[in-house]
């Protein structure tokens, strides 16, 4: 582990496409990132996301810095991740395509306003409703620290949508418990 005060210029001798391979056999979550405000709306599919701490609530996502909707993630100041499950195969496609719109990919699947302002997929596995606290940058992409202000978790749905391999897999969720399952307001 380096030093914070030190500067170090990284260099690998790894390719790009052999780090890219063998971050392919790392099974990952698939989420819709989704933002709204002054700076426009805007969504992509996401798999680099993971929690940092429980209190205060906190997740990480990677955004690509050259991602069209990245400067609307900054200017918004606010993050709807829409954690998928079994059905949204379709949805994650259309979020994932650099060619589509903003309008066109809002057309696949209802949405609902967070809290924040942010959009959400209805039916999604388990929403997460998130203000951006920190941005960090790391290579090419930046990292959102996001303190999590709402979270909704649909019984409805029984299996996550997961990425490894190159492939979509469906994994079962374990049972809510009975506090948990009061909460679901999907």
């Amino acid at each position: 582990m380096r030093p914070d005060s030190a500067l170090f210029e990284v260099n690998s001798s790894v390719s790009v496409e052999l780090f890219r391979e063998a971050m392919s056999r790392l099974g990952a979550p698939v989420t819709v990132v989704a933002t709204d405000g002054p700076a426009g709306r805007h969504g992509l599919t996401v798999s680099a996301i993971t929690s940092v701490s429980d209190t205060p609530p906190t997740v990480l996502v990677c955004l690509n810095r050259s991602n069209r909707s990245h400067e609307a993630f900054r200017g918004n100041g606010v993050v709807g991740i829409s954690i998928l499950g079994h059905g949204h195969d379709g949805v994650a496609g259309v979020f994932a395509s650099s060619r589509r719109t903003s309008d066109e990919k809002f057309a696949s699947g209802v949405w609902r306003v967070g809290r924040t302002g942010a959009p959400l997929l209805d039916d999604a596995a388990v929403t997460l409703d998130c203000m951006i606290e920190d941005i960090r940058v790391s290579g090419t992409h930046d990292v959102l620290f996001c303190v999590v202000r709402d979270i909704v978790i649909s019984e409805r749905i029984a299996t996550g949508l997961a990425w490894c391999g190159r492939a979509f897999h469906h994994l079962p969720f374990a049972p809510l418990t009975a506090p948990l399952a009061a909460q679901d307001t999907a």
